[in-house]
């Protein structure tokens, strides 16, 4: 992807920079870029438990990391046709959320209807997308709602996220936390969103961590499992890196950042030291594991600024959506009204892209 580019006058045609999109809906915009690379990045079969690995971890430079964060954002403008065409990509890497504690099953299929047709008729002409499909990678819901969702968005090829393990805050029994994740694979849930806690965390109790981790991973079956640390609660970025890595080890496919339910949710300083336990675990075992900001990702200048962190520190194969999504509940409504911009010259109303 390129991230610098001229202004540009709003335009009704295909763009240069819309062209590395699929051209046909036998192919979704989720679909890798590059037709080289595996369809699906292996799954992590995990390690066994190694206190020597987290010794190599345990040096955070604050500092350094809150610098880099920073400079990282400043030195990439990106503008016009090339913007748009990274807000699609953003759109595709969505996970669509409603984590509400008024949540119906109408509200869910509503939101499902979003998810398989996020842009208008009018905006993807505007684009020149033809017959290019750009959804959202997954729809996230609470465990009662996975089979509405699942019904509602059969054979799209959009996957059913749920939140499980006492989400948000983790403290259920392990084996009701286990059982959540069981039930929600049979209402249909392909990946699995699961909380730690965090006082295993702050006691330095790795080995439980690893233990409780590798038991939502046999409960997920073929379900992918997506492993919030929630960071905001977890105080220090050495205590972010370390439990990244006892996820990893313990077979997370994915990480995450938060719940968005915590006081402070995702922060480039915090994803910066999460990816690089990535970047570490990757070059020790070969196996990419993913990685997951939520909470606060509302606007578009903030997606940017994510995709250009994963660009620069885990590069081009990351932006894909085995390996990288927001978690996210207002941001495609900004997307939309920024790409409306891009074709019409002028910002529509947020109450034309209601959600749910």
């Amino acid at each position: 992807m390129n991230t610098t580019g001229p202004e540009s006058t709003p335009r009704s045609q295909p763009t240069a920079a819309l062209h590395h999109l699929p051209t046909s809906r036998s192919v979704p915009a989720n679909a890798p870029a590059n037709p080289a690379e595996p369809e699906k990045s292996q799954r992590n079969p995990g390690l066994h438990f190694d206190p020597r690995f987290l010794d190599e971890l345990r040096a955070v430079n604050l500092s350094a990391i809150e610098r880099r964060a920073a400079t990282l954002v400043k030195r990439r403008s990106i503008k016009g046709d090339n913007q748009s065409a990274w807000l699609l990509r953003a759109l595709a890497l969505m996970d669509l959320t409603t984590l509400n504690s008024n949540d119906t099953d109408e509200r869910v299929r509503r939101l499902c209807a979003k998810a398989l047709h996020p842009l208008s008729t009018e905006l993807r002409d505007g684009l020149g997308l033809g017959d290019r499909l750009i959804r959202p990678a997954a729809v996230c819901v609470y465990h009662p709602f996975v089979a509405t969702a699942a019904q509602a968005l059969h054979g799209s090829g959009i996957e059913i996220a749920a939140v499980s393990t006492a989400f948000p805050h983790g403290l259920a029994p392990l084996e009701t936390r286990v059982r959540e994740i069981e039930l929600s694979v049979a209402d249909g849930a392909t990946e699995i969103d699961v909380v730690i806690k965090r006082g295993l965390v702050f006691a330095g109790r790795w080995q439980e961590l690893y233990d409780e981790v590798q038991a939502f991973r046999q409960a997920c079956g073929s379900a992918h499992l997506k492993v919030i640390l929630g960071t905001g609660d977890l105080v220090s970025l050495r205590n972010v890196t370390l439990a990244s890595a006892v996820a990893m080890m313990a077979g997370a496919d994915f990480i995450k950042t938060s719940t968005g339910k915590e006081s402070v949710n995702a922060t480039l300083p915090v994803g910066l030291a999460m990816v690089r336990a990535i970047r570490t675990y990757h070059g020790a075992t070969g196996i990419r594991i993913g990685f997951k900001p939520a909470g606060g990702i509302s606007t578009t200048k903030t997606a940017l600024d994510w995709l250009v962190l994963i660009k620069e520190e885990l590069g081009r194969r990351w932006l894909e959506p085995d390996l990288f999504r927001f978690g996210a509940s207002s941001l495609l409504t900004d997307i939309e009204r920024q790409l409306d911009h891009h074709v019409t010259g002028s910002y529509s109303a947020t109450h034309r892209h209601a959600l749910a």
